[in-house]
């Protein structure tokens, strides 16, 4: 199977046109006529997925974050970004990052099923058409209602987390919760004006989650890595359905911080 054709199942599942105006995905490096027979899965492009990539023989890598944000004038091993990259050209490993395309069709409601939220809703729409509406994260039901505290524990359970960080009496009954996989900064007034009891999401800050709580919204941060983890066993799934005969890795990639 060619490059080019596993990005058209890629785009299939998640189209380049609901990614944000300032995202960047796409094949980011590489030849779109390389022949792939293993593709390997990560959040990021790390130092140590991109060597793991390479060592295993990878044709492939997919990851959510794109490496390249920025415009860049140059491409040589004078800085992390270009030495990654020119690692990725030397061994013809094809490089390809599906980001705010797949928060939109992909990530949140795959954080809502495990969650467990029905009569659902997009939380911020950022696309639109003549038959839907798409956006970034998910408002619905809980299945139950449940105090804070047993939110935050069902919340660690459900994606595998040593901590979570909680804005919010720990006795408040949440019945209505929204999710936004990544960082939830902008969307915690969303969340708030449309009825949520709770936001789970990643990266609130001090006065944010002091704001929040003034507005009557409860958050549970879950960690930016600790949510948007999701999409390697997700995407790993998707190409041995999608992609017949390819082997498909989960790079062995973990959380960027640790707590003491």
């Amino acid at each position: 199977m060619r490059c080019r054709e596993v990005i058209e199942k890629l785009e299939t599942l998640a189209p380049r046109s609901y990614a944000e105006d300032w995202d960047n995905v796409g094949l980011l490096a590489g030849r779109y006529e390389k022949e792939v027979s293993t593709v390997v899965v990560a959040v990021d492009a790390s130092d140590g997925v991109v060597e793991e990539a390479l060592k295993c023989g990878a044709d492939f890598l997919l990851t959510h974050h794109p490496l390249i944000f920025s415009p860049r004038r140059n491409v040589n091993d004078g800085d992390f970004i270009g030495r990654r990259l020119v690692n990725m050209l030397r061994g013809d490993l094809c490089y390809y990052a599906m980001h705010t395309n797949f928060d939109v069709r992909g990530m949140a409601d795959a954080a809502a099923d495990r969650i467990g939220l029905t009569d659902r809703q997009v939380l911020d729409v950022t696309y639109e058409d003549a038959v839907s509406q798409e956006g970034i994260g998910r408002i619905g039901r809980l299945r139950s209602k449940m105090s804070l505290t047993d939110c935050g524990k069902m919340i660690k359970r459900v994606f595998s987390l040593e901590s979570v960080k909680v804005f919010g009496d720990p006795d408040r009954l949440a019945a209505v919760a929204a999710v936004c996989p990544g960082s939830g900064k902008s969307v915690v007034e969303r969340a708030a004006a449309m009825g949520a009891d709770v936001l789970i999401t990643g990266d609130i800050d001090h006065h944010t989650g002091i704001d929040a709580i003034a507005m009557g919204l409860c958050i549970i941060d879950a960690g930016h890595y600790g949510l948007e983890k999701i999409f390697v066993p997700y995407m790993k799934d998707f190409l041995e359905r999608e992609c017949n005969g390819i082997t498909v890795l989960r790079a062995g990639e973990h959380s960027p911080f640790w707590v003491l």
